[in-house]
């Protein structure tokens, strides 16, 4: 037998309940318990490309996709922002990176929605409660190359790579949930690094914090999936 809310539950889009389950655990202002990282990974892991609009190749296509083949610059779709988190994608042709960028006092969950990928983060060795870190000696704890599909990546304020870039070995998407969103006003900016590895400590590095990359270029693209129902009006700031 079939109830109401099953069936309403039935015909939810997959990134309707990726935003459901972002709602009911960043909503509640506090940091997320294991057991509620494991319900969003589950629900994040369960969105494929075509559930936001996207298809790898577009054979046929479609106006309703965007073909991710067919994009020559890098390129964020955005799909919701609230006080409390957002919802967004990442797409980038072969050969481009993201470069090195934290997020400050954030959780983040991200998956690879098609393409392969280089990933390289870093944690800091001591942690200034002040304010965001620009210097430092930094931990590598991913230095890898990841291919969809594969388990989603969470990292925390403090930990899991929490300072970290993306290199797409072939055309990629990556979709990405941060909570809270980066804010200058609330004191989250994002600061890009620059590297320097010490030789004689393998798997360490020095990071400095630099200006913007002059030539890194984000383009935007309009979302082409599923509309969301939001919980109330006044949480959207799309």
């Amino acid at each position: 037998m079939v109830t109401n809310s099953t069936a309403a539950q039935m015909e939810k889009s997959r990134i309707q309940m990726l935003y459901d389950a972002c709602h009911a655990v960043f909503s509640l202002k506090e940091l997320p318990t294991l057991q509620q990282i494991q319900w969003l990974k589950t629900n994040l892991d369960k969105v494929e490309a075509a559930d936001v609009g996207i298809d790898e190749f577009n054979l046929h296509g479609s106006p309703k996709l965007i073909c991710g083949r067919g994009i020559s610059e890098i390129t964020y779709i955005h799909i919701h922002e609230c006080n409390n988190f957002s919802i967004g994608i990442f797409c980038l042709p072969a050969g481009r990176a993201l470069p090195l960028h934290d997020h400050p006092e954030m959780t983040v969950l991200s998956k690879i929605l098609y393409g392969t990928v280089h990933v390289k983060a870093y944690d800091w060795i001591k942690v200034h409660n002040s304010s965001p870190q620009i210097k430092g000696v930094a931990r590598a704890v991913i230095d890898g190359i990841f291919k969809a599909p594969c388990e989603p990546s969470v990292l925390f304020p403090r930990s899991g790579g929490n300072i970290h870039s993306f290199t797409a070995l072939t055309p990629c998407a990556i979709l990405d949930v941060l909570s809270p969103p980066y804010s200058e006003e609330f004191g989250r900016p994002s600061t890009y690094f620059t590297d320097f590895p010490i030789p004689s400590f393998p798997g360490y590095a020095m990071l400095d914090g630099k200006d913007l990359p002059e030539d890194l270029v984000v383009k935007g693209a309009p979302y082409l999936g599923p509309p969301l129902e939001f919980e109330n009006n006044l949480e959207s700031l799309s």
